[in-house]
């Protein structure tokens, strides 16, 4: 039986999310993936992260790694203003594209150095929506036109949770009519996520965003189910705020955000009559909570991504159980906590990393694709125009 060759991936970046992706394509079976070089700015964390994660080669810049002949999949873990300049580049090589979310986001590139904070923030919403949406197009038609798969890091489909959900709808007789979700902690990993010109935005784009991606792929899957054509998303109703302000002295709540929403909710009106609800915040001690529900016209399904609660414990005080891992975001190891046996795969990390591979040895679209990363763009901007000006927004207004 002739072995199927592993999938050569280079990692671009060594943070949070590059640690996570490198131990899922290590976890994949029969050595599905192997992980053949990393690179990042800084020379001495690419090198220690290669020790860890037995990547093979360390490059000294993305540039070089493109260069090798031995990458079929670069991973971008990294800041958003360099996903399309490096997704087209890495295209133009002939190289398959793994992208996080979001996909695109406004962070001043159509600005002329040098430029304030102030500057990317104060851009009027409209012009930042034309700039996000064509930089996700340009990006899906590099890589269409490079005949190499886009894929797009939005794990919540991949989680058991959601897949078990999309197989019952599959099964369902009546549509879909309301899908609520929602992703909220105490405030992001970086220092980074407080300034809009290195996120593009706050709890809107970084939280929201994840049920959002959710709702638009199972709306587009009941579509073609039904009709052969996907429900698609029309229109959006926002607000966002910064209630996060109203702290004054320590907190469990991350503080000190300069120019984001630390708080979104955004209504969907799909093509078909449904709706979608989807909210994000950085305002929740306690662990992250990550939720979908899905509401039909005799159905009821509640996707419970994190915490995950196959385990759960209680600890007398902090100490119980060592510094133990419990969760993203978990404030504290005293009381009741939720122990996650295995977070990449109730997250769906592992199995969307299992996707980008097999998408790449089969030459395919993967189940998160740029189409999808590029249709979270058009709502996510059509959602900050909303909020701005105070009103229901079409998508097809703001799609240059």
């Amino acid at each position: 039986m002739t072995q199927t060759p592993a999938c050569r991936v280079g990692l671009v970046g060594t943070g949070f999310l590059a640690r996570t992706r490198a131990r899922c394509y290590g976890q994949l079976p029969g050595g599905g993936a192997v992980l053949k070089a990393v690179t990042s700015r800084d020379a001495a964390n690419a090198q220690e992260f290669a020790k860890q994660h037995g990547v093979e080669h360390v490059s000294e810049s993305f540039e070089a790694l493109i260069a090798r002949d031995d990458i079929d999949l670069v991973d971008l873990c990294v800041p958003n203003h360099l996903h399309r300049p490096f997704t087209e580049a890495a295209a133009k090589a002939g190289i398959a594209v793994a992208c996080t979310k979001p996909l695109t986001a406004y962070v001043g590139q159509d600005l002329t150095e040098p430029f304030d904070d102030a500057d990317v923030s104060s851009v009027d919403p409209r012009q930042m929506a034309r700039v996000a949406i064509q930089d996700a197009s340009a990006m899906v038609q590099a890589c269409r036109d490079a005949k190499v798969p886009l894929l797009y890091g939005e794990n919540w489909i991949h989680a058991p949770s959601v897949r078990r959900a999309e197989e019952l709808l599959r099964a369902h007789k009546s549509p879909i009519l309301d899908i609520r979700g929602w992703e909220c902690h105490n405030g992001s990993h970086s220092p980074y996520s407080k300034l809009w010109k290195y996120t593009g935005g706050g709890s809107l784009v970084r939280l929201a965003a994840h049920p959002i991606g959710a709702m638009v792929y199972l709306k587009e899957r009941e579509g073609l189910a039904a009709t052969g054509k996907p429900i698609r998303a029309l229109s959006v109703i926002a607000d966002t705020a910064n209630p996060t302000a109203l702290l004054d002295g320590p907190s469990s709540v991350a503080q000190g955000w300069v120019d984001v929403e630390t708080w979104a909710s955004v209504s969907i009106a799909f093509s078909d009559g449904s709706r979608g609800l989807a909210l994000g915040a950085d305002t929740m001690v306690g662990g992250m909570q990550s939720r979908l529900v899905v509401l039909t016209g005799d159905g009821h399904l509640e996707c419970n991504i994190s915490p995950y609660d196959a385990l759960k414990s209680f600890g007398a005080e902090a100490q119980t159980f060592g510094d133990s891992y419990v969760m993203e975001k978990a404030g504290t190891h005293a009381g009741w906590n939720t122990y996650l046996p295995d977070e990449d795969h109730s997250s769906g990390h592992t199995s969307m990393c299992a996707d980008f591979v097999a998408a790449v040895r089969e030459k395919r679209e993967g189940r998160s694709s740029g189409d999808l990363g590029l249709e979270v763009t058009r709502i996510v901007s059509a959602a900050y125009c909303s909020a701005a000006e105070g009103r229901r927004v079409t998508l097809d207004e703001v799609t240059p």
